[in-house]
């Protein structure tokens, strides 16, 4: 669940990723509203961030098959280079996915998503590493379109906490025109 403060014209909008379905909660119309199959591929609150990439991000461990092509040095951390191509019977969207994640750290530094023609489409690039809640994790994600060099949209994790212990029933419909 995902609760907008800001800026002033989206806050209190609320957002719900359950399995494979997304909400959206925008209290100036007073609706909720489940995203269809069809917006998907559009810009999450208009960024190049889009509902996909927060949608299926937990189908790359089972809808992709995994292998390490290179391990190679990126912003200072010993990296594997993975490849993730898709299984033959997943309903995604990239032809193929390439990620820089720290061999130590375990968290992904750089993540290139290619269509089925193996064109680079869009790029997710971490840095900013921090310790937040005794984890170490980037903080600043940049994602930028391919097609578009000198558009980008930066996403800035300012406060984390792990490890919360909430209950199934937080994660709700209704819950989502409360949390504050």
């Amino acid at each position: 669940m995902t609760y907008i403060k800001s800026p002033a014209a989206e806050k209190g909008q609320s957002f719900l990723k359950r399995g494979n379905e997304m909400w959206t909660w925008n209290p100036k119309i007073n609706r909720l509203i489940k995203l269809p199959p069809s917006m998907l591929s559009q810009g999450w609150m208009g960024s190049d961030y889009t509902n996909d990439d927060i949608l299926k991000e937990s189908s790359i461990v089972k809808d992709y098959k995994h292998s390490v092509k290179n391990v190679e040095k990126y912003q200072g951390y010993e990296c594997w280079v993975i490849e993730m191509t898709p299984k033959e019977d997943a309903a995604v969207v990239w032809g193929k996915i390439v990620s820089h994640i720290a061999k130590k750290k375990y968290f992904p530094l750089k993540i290139r998503y290619f269509n089925e023609d193996g064109e680079l489409v869009k790029s997710h690039l971490n840095s900013e590493v921090k310790e937040m809640d005794n984890r170490e994790i980037p903080t600043k994600t940049i994602v930028q379109p391919a097609d578009e060099p000198d558009k980008r949209t930066i996403v800035y994790i300012n406060q984390i906490d792990f490890n919360i212990n909430l209950s199934d029933q937080f994660f709700s419909q209704q819950n989502m025109k409360r949390i504050r």
